[in-house]
């Protein structure tokens, strides 16, 4: 299936499910929708952090420190965060990702979606979808936190990394 025709949850300022829509509609008219964040750590602690390909239909090209995604119509957080993970890792058999916050992201312009943010140990070697992610790399935190300056970032990736060490529930 295309991306741009599957189908999402639209949802009001509560998150409360208020229609659905194809992607494509729901990214061209900024319509309110749900997305899952899960930074994944390697057992030393690093952080996976990738570009993502041109050809993505939201923020091509940039850098992201979190795998993730939108939630399908009918679909949970929790759920989607699982599933997202291991489809842009390239793995099976992940614990469930654990759950820190949600927020609601609004990135102007109409652009607005409610955001989960989850954290998730992967052990396993990582094949990352060559339709999704460009370059990928497990990095060192002070090596990320040197790089935020320097690479260009998804604005919504990086929200979500800015509440997350506000909270201080990184790591």
């Amino acid at each position: 299936m295309n991306p741009a025709e599957e189908i999402l949850d639209v949802v009001d300022e509560r998150d409360q499910v208020v229609g659905q829509a194809p992607r494509g509609r729901v990214y061209a008219e900024g319509l309110r929708h749900r997305c899952v964040f899960v930074q994944a750590r390697d057992a030393d602690g690093r952080i996976f952090v990738h570009r993502r390909t041109a050809t993505k239909l939201v923020f091509p090209s940039l850098y992201d420190m979190f795998v993730g995604g939108v939630v399908g119509a009918g679909e949970g957080y929790d759920t989607a965060a699982l599933r997202e993970a291991e489809e842009e890792l390239g793995v099976s058999g992940l614990p469930q990702p654990r759950f820190l916050f949600k927020f609601l992201y609004d990135g102007g312009g109409g652009r607005t979606w409610w955001s989960a943010v989850y954290e998730v140990r992967c052990d396993l070697p990582v094949s990352p979808q060559a339709e999704e992610v460009a370059w990928h790399a497990f990095l060192p935190e002070e090596e990320l936190e040197r790089r935020l300056p320097e690479w260009r970032w998804v604005p919504d990736g990086l929200a979500a990394y800015q509440r997350l060490r506000a909270r201080g529930t990184g790591g």
